[in-house]
């Protein structure tokens, strides 16, 4: 398999030289944030020092108030949470995030990272019976489970709801979880649809 480097062209002259007397930096940064599309000084303070302020509502996205009850329902009922997710970096880290999250805040929740080489990408079978046998009623699903459609039916069967967040492009069918969030889904008002798995 050949590759192909694809070199960004560079940004203009003057604005990077306006970024780099304005913010005294090299002006290779100067560069690299002009190829960004960062032309002023402010659109550069906001990319190193964002705010909570400059996200998108979170709600824009389908199924997100779904999440959120069931999240408080398995809260209320004292019930046993499983994070879920993928074995690369952005699923990894998203489990890192939400599991210490809510370990902050509740004590029945544990995680669950698949075994590569024996389970594979996404939800494995092995995963959902884990969660059966081990009383897990809500499993969280992070950077994978948007493809999910026959595991999702089988979960049910074995009475463990899932909250899928995904950020890979949907199948034709959603999976019939609790919750889908997934800024890719055809119905999402969500206005920025390449997240990752983390974000």
């Amino acid at each position: 398999m050949n590759k192909r480097w694809v070199l960004k062209e560079q940004g203009e002259e003057a604005v990077v030289q306006h970024l780099a007397e304005a913010l005294n930096v090299d002006h290779n940064i100067a560069n690299l944030l002009a190829q960004r599309g960062i032309s002023t000084f402010e659109e550069a303070r906001s990319f190193f020092r964002p705010s909570l302020d400059d996200l998108h509502d979170p709600f824009l996205m389908p199924d997100m108030h779904k999440a959120v009850q069931r999240i408080e329902k398995a809260l209320n009922n004292n019930e046993n949470i499983l994070v879920y997710g993928d074995y690369d970096v952005d699923g990894t880290t998203a489990v890192a995030l939400v599991f210490t999250f809510l370990k902050s805040i509740y004590s029945n929740v544990d995680f669950y990272i698949p075994d590569r080489y024996e389970e594979g990408y996404g939800i494995s079978y092995k995963s959902i019976d884990f969660a059966a046998e081990n009383n897990f009623s809500l499993v969280i699903v992070l950077d994978c489970g948007i493809k999910a459609v026959e595991k999702i039916k089988y979960a049910k069967e074995k009475n463990v709801d899932y909250i899928i967040a995904d950020h890979h492009r949907p199948g034709h069918v959603i999976p019939d979880a609790v919750a889908v969030l997934d800024p890719k889904r055809l119905d999402s008002e969500y206005p920025y649809d390449e997240l990752s798995g983390c974000d």
